[in-house]
């Protein structure tokens, strides 16, 4: 399929180049670094080869969610946002921007998501899972009553927020010790963004902020399979949950699902029977996902023509407002 559009690709500063120890050949870890510091070159000659028009861009993680001082997250943040906007508008046709956001500071947040949308063009935001601030051990998740402001703030601007895994902190990963196999993006990823995406929906965020959409990779990070099951235990002991709908309904209404990374004919056609297609959107998640992997499965995939395209081009397209 020609015109595909993605929306978890990543690259990097020499400043968020940090995570490669979980690829312990050197080679890969090369390679890994130069995809990850290159957009115009690698991945444009790659998107070329494999049908790819647009390339949606996001800071990789954890990025500025790592840092534990507020205001260097603030000048990193303002540092890769600048540094993805020169990018893009070099060749604007073919890419575009999330910004990263300083989670560490609230009230900065909403300076710098302002300037992006309105001032940078970016279409959307993304959040590299919890942040850390002071301590290295903190966890803070966005459901919190601080970032309402934020939250209304990202309303009013119109545009999603992909909700992106991060790492298991180490004082917070006993649970994988001796099993590397599962740490990152082998099972933790998604148990830490399954929690924060249900924290969100759970606390009442998209009943104050309806307009409010959200981005979960992978296919849902395995919240689908279990969507039934978690409302229904909700409904036996509501534990006075701020809730107003039940986690399926919001998955239908506030939350849009790609396939990043999860190239499987089966899982598709559940996700999209449990949340509807026009909830799905096609993506690679390159570098860490070859871009050739990726397209090759979803043009081959097990689908009418009419759903590969709304998967995998229109409904990105309805959903960022892309002029394309």
């Amino acid at each position: 399929m020609q015109g595909k559009i993605v929306l978890e690709e990543h690259f990097a500063l020499e400043d968020t180049f940090t995570d490669t120890k979980r690829f312990p050949d050197a080679g890969q870890a090369d390679d890994l670094r130069r995809r990850l510091l290159d957009i115009l070159d690698i991945r444009l000659g790659e998107m070329d080869e494999y049908g790819i028009e647009l390339g949606i861009q996001s800071l990789n993680s954890p990025g500025i969610q790592s840092i534990l001082e507020p205001a260097k997250a603030v000048e990193m943040a303002q540092k890769a946002n600048d540094v993805l906007a020169g990018e893009v508008a070099k060749r604007p046709d073919r890419f575009a921007g999330f910004a990263a956001l300083p989670m560490q500071d609230p009230d900065a947040a909403i300076i710098e998501v302002t300037r992006c949308i309105k001032d940078l063009g970016f279409v959307g935001v993304n959040l590299n899972g919890f942040s850390q601030k002071g301590d290295a051990d903190t966890q803070i998740f966005y459901d919190l009553p601080e970032f309402r402001p934020l939250w209304a703030a990202i309303e009013e601007l119109d545009v999603p927020v992909y909700l992106h895994p991060r790492n298991t902190l180490p004082s917070q990963g006993r649970a994988y010790e001796g099993h590397p196999w599962f740490e990152h993006s082998g099972w933790a990823f998604a148990v830490e963004t399954a929690i924060h995406t249900l924290r969100l929906l759970a606390s009442g965020l998209f009943d104050e902020h309806p307009k409010l959409q959200l981005v979960v990779g992978h296919l849902g990070e395995r919240i689908p399979f279990d969507l039934w099951r978690v409302d229904h235990r909700i409904s036996k002991s509501p534990q006075g949950i701020p809730a107003k709908k039940t986690m399926t309904e919001y998955f239908r209404e506030n939350v849009h699902l790609t396939t990043s990374g999860n190239f499987h004919d089966e899982t598709l056609h559940f996700t999209i029977d449990r949340v509807g297609i026009d909830r799905v959107l096609f993506s690679v998640d390159y570098p860490f996902e070859t871009t050739e992997e990726g397209a090759v499965w979803f043009d081959n995939a097990n689908l009418s023509e009419a759903d590969r395209v709304q998967i995998g081009r229109d409904n990105a397209i309805k959903l960022f407002k892309l002029d394309l």
